[in-house]
């Protein structure tokens, strides 16, 4: 039965719900849940009292003022209205369940909106047929539309069908999706749904008899939509039900909590990602979570998981410090109400289960739930940047919390991004308390982008990019659009090529022989479906003894002459590097080693499926031709971060406990040994990261002493592997860098001052994904280069390298990632259409649009 979402409910007593006065005292209060003095367009707009809802985001599309522009919009769609007796007990919605539960008395398919700048809500009516009334049921936003599955009501369960409440014009509609006949979920409630890249994920729920643990999978690039029930791997969650999930914005899916077949509250986190060669795998991530929970909400505001409130069984919710808790994601920390000093009054807002929650950017929202047989109505939200802040200020007493029975999955020395640099910056700034930091002032006069006055270097005015019709790879199209001066530049070159055979010493034998000999392929490479390692562990350590003796004899900073290709994050899609090899030369005798040396800016590892082929490759590389190929560290190489973004996984993973381990640790003492910035032709520097706001002079990159550490490195190594430019051009001088305390981010004006200091015309720096692979700032005196396409699976960035001729015209080359669009078929998909409107990335010389900046992915 469908009623009005503003029908009238018992009111909830004032211990139980603070009025609203009394929390908008509590703002100044760190990390405070607050109500929203929201409004309604018109009598009957305000959502109402509900549980059992969903709360999904929004953001802007399309360009401000046209018909098509959303701004940030919250749907909130269903929802039980009424419950059925006095207090809401009753028979338990399922015969499995072994909790009290409630009954459903009156639910909604009510669409209401909220407008997060206007601070209105709006009752929409969509055209076309709308779904049955349903709570417990799954949503999942993807670009203008949300994806609605499942669900139960007082006649029992939904159908499973997928709705499509498309909001990409002025009008909103419902649609039906056509499903191929074949597998499918069925029926089902208490599930989550989300999408990760193009993948609508569907896990766990009831079907009224049994609970599930299964993973569903619908690809919405491809036609016509089927599910597909895929077997993933791993350590994975139970069958449960009212679980909670969401989707970082890199496509990490976080999975938590859920009721088991006799109630209990199911504890754990859970991690599901899917690889390279598209298997779908489970992670349980270490440490112990706050306690169990079901019927609770999570939901990311950037990198941080937050859970709130929810049930523990028998009618009992949970009721301590707990019903707020926070997981970052970059430290490996939780953070809970008492360690982010959140006000009694905050905290009493989240104890409630069957609420909803979103996020948006770094803001939490929260609408609706139930406690006490009570519904509410209020709409909560929080900004995540005063928990950030508070997080800084409480690093003593918000510990990372760990099970004993986990410490096999992680060496003792794992820690996660953010918490590195908060002991590294503790430690950087003891060591150096009391050194003031040269003041920086802007410069004026910048030069235009391409011309850089009185400077030998220039950007080439087209990029080369790598076209792939049909998935196929026509090199002959590549050179077809192609106006690069540099691909046949060898030909004319005055060394020596035989005196540089003979200065190589190539070896007859060695580790590295056969690595280039199974993995230097180009056009035959593809991934063994088996994931077996294809060296020994002593051909392992081997190889890494043999990389860093050439390594010792090499300075901090490198002196290299042009021709140089330049190479930015390849972070283990090994694929990828493989299609700039096959698209623009490979580093072989056969290639064009003989006449143009390659550099690479680090972040080898971490993230994608092949970071030790990508390690072993480029070692054997270096080894076979130590003069031509040159390898700088990235801020992923070092031990404190790549044990939790992937490398020490993968080690384990495909070289077995022990041995993995051993092998991991060899490599981190090897990356201690890199070097840590080149210089060509005395015009161009390149680094992985950027100089900060300690970095004046390249001599302070030359003084550091190796092997060294991120704790022993003090800022100028902080600085180097981490810092970032500002958005855009006209933010200068030293700003704060959302990458985690102690961090920086520079403006055009440093890099001017840096290159004027230094007599330099051009910073190339790696370190951000950018959409196209390459991204200019400073006028062009800085450019960001990217290597690996489609980063996370969910970014669709463009690849680039960067091709630097003897003439000193800087050339970028591109791959699109993989697979192309079909320009054949009608019928646009849903992720094909998202991928159509993709901006283009702007030049950072002027500030991006909204649009622009929601396309920016950062690592």
């Amino acid at each position: 039965m469908e009623v009005e979402a503003d029908a009238p409910v018992q009111e909830s007593s004032e211990s139980e719900a603070p009025k609203e006065a009394e929390v908008m005292e509590s703002q100044d209060a760190v990390s405070s849940y607050r109500v929203v003095d929201a409004v309604a367009e018109s009598e009957g707009d305000w959502p109402g009292p509900r549980c059992g809802h969903t709360l999904t985001a929004l953001a802007p599309i399309g360009k401000e003022g046209t018909a098509v522009y959303i701004a940030h919009r919250l749907v909130l769609f269903g929802g039980a209205t009424a419950l059925e007796g006095a207090s809401g007990t009753g028979p338990p919605l399922s015969p499995s369940s072994g909790d009290p539960g409630i009954r459903i008395a009156e639910v909604t398919a009510n669409v209401h909106c909220f407008d997060t700048a206007s601070k209105k809500w709006q009752k929409l009516n969509p055209s076309g047929i709308a779904p049955s009334p349903r709570a417990a049921h799954a949503a999942a936003a993807v670009g203008p539309m949300v994806v609605f599955q499942g669900g139960i009501g007082p006649a029992g369960l939904s159908s499973d069908d997928l709705h499509v409440l498309d909001l990409s014009q002025p009008e909103a509609k419902w649609h039906r999706v056509v499903v191929k006949e074949g597998p499918r979920p069925g029926p089902r409630y208490g599930h989550v749904m989300a999408l990760v890249a193009q993948f609508l994920i569907l896990v766990s729920g009831n079907d009224g008899v049994r609970l599930f643990s299964d993973v569903w999978v619908l690809d919405t690039t491809k036609k016509p939509y089927q599910w597909e029930k895929v077997e993933a791997g791993g350590d994975g969650p139970p069958p449960c039900m009212y679980a909670a999930a969401s989707t970082r914005k890199d496509g990490v899916l976080l999975f938590c909590g859920g009721r088991d077949s006799i109630g209990v509250p199911v504890p754990g986190i859970y991690r599901l990602v899917r690889n390279q060669i598209g298997h779908w795998h489970w992670d349980r991530l270490p440490g112990t979570s706050p306690s169990p929970r079901y019927q609770h909400a999570a939901a990311f505001a950037d990198a941080r998981f937050h859970i709130s409130g929810g049930a523990q069984g028998r009618g009992h919710i949970v009721d301590d410090a707990s019903s707020f808790a926070v997981f970052d994601t970059i430290s490996g920390v939780w953070y809970e109400a008492k360690s982010t000093g959140a006000s009694d009054e905050s905290l009493a807002l989240t104890k409630r289960c069957r609420h909803a929650a979103v996020g948006l950017g770094k803001t939490m929202y929260i609408y609706g739930g139930l406690k006490s047989g009570v519904l509410f109505s209020d709409l909560l939200v929080a900004d995540d940047e005063k928990l950030e802040a508070a997080c800084r200020r409480n690093e003593s007493r918000a510990t990372i919390r760990r099970d004993p029975n986990d410490l096999h999955l992680l060496v003792e020395a794992s820690a996660a991004e953010a918490a590195a640099i908060t002991a590294i910056m503790g430690k950087v700034q003891s060591q150096n308390n009391g050194v003031a930091v040269e003041s920086v002032s802007p410069s004026s006069d910048l030069p235009m982008p391409n011309a850089m006055p009185g400077s030998d270097v220039r950007l080439h005015h087209r990029a080369i990019v790598a076209t792939e019709p049909g998935g196929g790879t026509l090199r002959s199209l590549v050179r077809q659009l192609s106006l690069d001066r540099f691909e046949n530049e060898g030909l004319g070159v005055t060394r020596e090529i035989s005196k540089r055979v003979l200065e190589r010493q190539i070896s007859m034998y060695g580790v590295h022989k056969k690595v280039l000999a199974l993995l230097l392929k180009p056009r035959e490479w593809k991934p063994s479906l088996r994931r077996n390692l294809f060296l020994e562990f002593n051909e392992v350590l081997e190889l890494c003894d043999s990389a860093e003796n050439i390594f010792r004899a090499e300075p901090n900073v490198l002196k290299l002459k042009a021709p140089v290709k330049i190479f930015g994050d390849i972070h283990g899609q090994f694929g990828d590097l493989m299609r700039l090899f096959n698209e623009y030369g490979s580093p072989s005798t056969a290639g064009d080693i003989s006449y143009i040396d390659y550099l690479f800016l680090g972040d080898y590892v971490d993230r994608g499926q092949h970071s030790l082929e990508t390690i072993f490759l480029l070692l054997a590389l270096k080894i076979e031709h130590p003069e031509h190929v040159h390898m700088i560290r990235g801020n992923h190489e070092a031990q404190d971060i790549n044990a939790l973004f992937g490398f020490r996984t993968e080690c384990v993973e495909r070289m077995g406990e022990w041995e993995g381990v051993w092998a991991w640790h060899r490599m981190n003492q090897l990356f201690n040994w890199l070097p840590l910035a080149a210089v060509i032709e005395e015009k161009i520097i390149c680094m992985h990261g950027g100089i900060g706001k300690s970095i004046n002079h390249i001599s302070q990159i030359d003084n550091l002493v190796r092997p060294i550490t991120m704790d022993t490195g003090s800022n100028v190594l902080m600085d180097l592997l981490w810092s970032d430019p500002t958005e855009n051009d006209s933010i200068q001088g030293i700003q704060p860098n959302a990458r985690g305390p102690g961090l920086v981010t520079f403006g055009p004006d440093r890099v001017m001052d840096f290159c004027n200091n230094n007599n330099l015309d051009l910073i190339i720096r790696a370190h951000e994904c950018v959409m196209d692979g390459f991204e200019r700032f400073a006028q062009g005196h800085l450019i960001t280069l990217f290597s690996a396409t489609n980063y996370c699976g969910t970014a669709n960035n463009a690849g680039a390298l960067l091709v630097l001729g003897r003439d000193l015209v800087v050339v970028p080359k591109l791959i699109h990632p993989l697979p192309p669009f079909d320009e054949d078929e009608m019928d646009v998909t849903w992720m094909q259409e998202l991928n159509a409107q993709r901006p283009p990335t702007p030049t950072r010389g002027r500030p991006p649009s909204v649009a622009d900046r929601s396309s920016l992915a950062y690592i």
